[in-house]
């Protein structure tokens, strides 16, 4: 199963403060808005998520179909619905689905064993 980009997106009190703190351990703003509460932060090829007011608790996120720049990723990639039926037909339990008759943007979310919060978003 390919799962594509992976970050952690934090739930933070303050955006301003985290985007200085994060901004000291090296990271750069890739994405994101602070006029809409969200910023994405890179280091390296490590993506940290950080949204105040928007999830609510920390959370696994993969992005189907993107590369750790937030491009396409080229060749084959597992579409969020093909992702789904391999979760569903094994046992999984998912929180919220996406419609498997339609095509595009979609995501899916579970939890894993021990309470964390996983986002499968395809944005492709």
């Amino acid at each position: 199963m390919k799962l594509g980009a992976f970050s952690i997106s934090l739930n933070v009190k303050d955006l301003a403060v985290s985007r200085a703190f994060y901004e000291t351990l090296g990271f750069e703003t890739m994405g994101g808005d602070m006029s809409h509460n969200y910023l994405i932060m890179k280091n390296e090829q490590t993506l940290i998520g950080l949204f105040q007011g928007h999830i609510p608790t920390n959370t696994l996120t993969f992005n189907p179909g993107w590369d750790q720049n937030a491009g396409e990723v080229e060749g084959e990639w597992d579409d969020v619905r093909a992702i789904q039926a391999a979760l569903q037909k094994a046992g999984q339990e998912l929180t919220t689905t996406c419609d498997v008759d339609s095509e595009g943007p979609a995501y899916v979310t579970l939890v894993d064993p021990d309470g964390n919060a996983i986002l499968i978003d395809q944005h492709r």
